[in-house]
């Protein structure tokens, strides 16, 4: 592994095995559902609590990459996940019943690029043989812990998102063919753009992205013209607007895109777009993987950015620090 200012570049051959992706009954009207592996009929999914259902969502998507991947789960040697709920509560208890050496880990929504990068130097270290990487997010749980409980019908800003319920994981193992492979990746720095709206996400996350793009483009020695798509996590309709104009790249218009403001289509109702840890790890895990695999898509630059603010600190009067995580994905040559 070389390691440039936080951009690293893998010798082994990091290979994406597959992936599973579990989305809630809103989510399967949107342009990403058929990439879906399963939908829920109902977001409780026959549970008594949102985050137990959360969590068994968790586990219906790990058991979904471990099928698509054509292994079983108790061939992992690593499970690594995220989310957006206290201590990481519905990840916890999703291992407790897959019973797996358990990594948990927090970037907020930017936590699927995060676990993946953790699974890539697992493997790259020979201290893992298979990884199973991924994050999720439910939104009402979601809505309840960090805004109002549904119920409470409270009416939001057009700049607000709509948090996705979704979880997405990818099946990391090495050295394998005709799959997508992880070649480098760069760890995001925690950028604070002094922001300190939280329904206004995509203004505070959008620094934290250019930071990231920045820093793996020149690191790479890249130019946002050799990538077929730099797709961004959820910066919604206005975060990734406010990105665009940062750069003076005359590709960046086409060149960059955002599964947040994609992910829901054109449907008003959403406001700003869509958000979560799900939003990027179904977006990523599902389309974006699949164009790989076809060979539309032979270079791309997935940045899953995070706002890392929790209630506690916007009711102290903070401003909203945010990070953003990438990896770059290749499309690997038949032998």
């Amino acid at each position: 592994m070389v390691n440039t200012f936080g951009t690293l570049q893998f010798i082994t051959k990091i290979s994406i095995a597959n992936t599973g992706i579990v989305a809630g009954p809103v989510e399967k009207d949107g342009p990403f559902a058929e990439s879906f592996d399963e939908v829920l009929p109902l977001e409780t999914e026959k549970n008594e609590t949102n985050e137990q259902a959360h969590s068994r969502m968790i586990e219906m998507a790990c058991q979904w990459a471990a099928k698509n991947g054509h292994t079983q789960l108790n061939n992992i040697d690593v499970l690594i996940a995220g989310d957006l709920i206290n201590q990481l509560s519905p990840s916890n208890f999703a291992a407790r019943s897959l019973a797996l050496p358990f990594l948990g880990v927090f970037s907020a929504c930017a936590s699927s690029v995060e676990a993946i990068i953790i699974g890539s130097l697992l493997l790259e270290s020979g201290n893992a043989r298979t990884v199973l990487a991924g994050a999720s997010s439910h939104h009402p749980a979601v809505e309840r812990q960090f805004r109002y409980p549904l119920q409470y019908g409270a009416q939001k800003p057009k700049t607000a998102q709509w948090t996705v319920t979704a979880a997405g994981f990818a099946l990391l193992e090495k050295e394998l063919n005709d799959v997508p492979v992880v070649t480098h990746a760069t760890i995001g720095r925690v950028i604070d753009g002094k922001q300190k709206n939280p329904l206004h996400m995509g203004a505070a996350m959008a620094s934290a992205a250019r930071d990231t793009i920045e820093r793996h483009l020149t690191n790479t020695k890249s130019q946002m013209s050799d990538f077929d798509v730099i797709m961004t996590g959820d910066l919604g309709n206005i975060g990734i607007s406010i990105l665009k104009e940062m750069f003076q790249d005359e590709n960046s218009g086409v060149i960059l895109q955002d599964a947040g403001a994609q992910f829901y289509g054109n449907e008003p109702f959403f406001n700003a777009g869509a958000s979560g840890a799900g939003c990027s790890a179904a977006v990523f895990f599902g389309q974006i993987y699949d164009q790989l695999k076809k060979g539309v898509f032979k270079r791309v630059l997935l940045v899953a950015t995070g706002a890392l603010l929790s209630p506690l600190t916007f009711q102290q009067g903070e401003t909203i620090p945010c990070i953003a995580h990438a990896i770059e994905c290749r499309m690997e040559k038949r032998s």
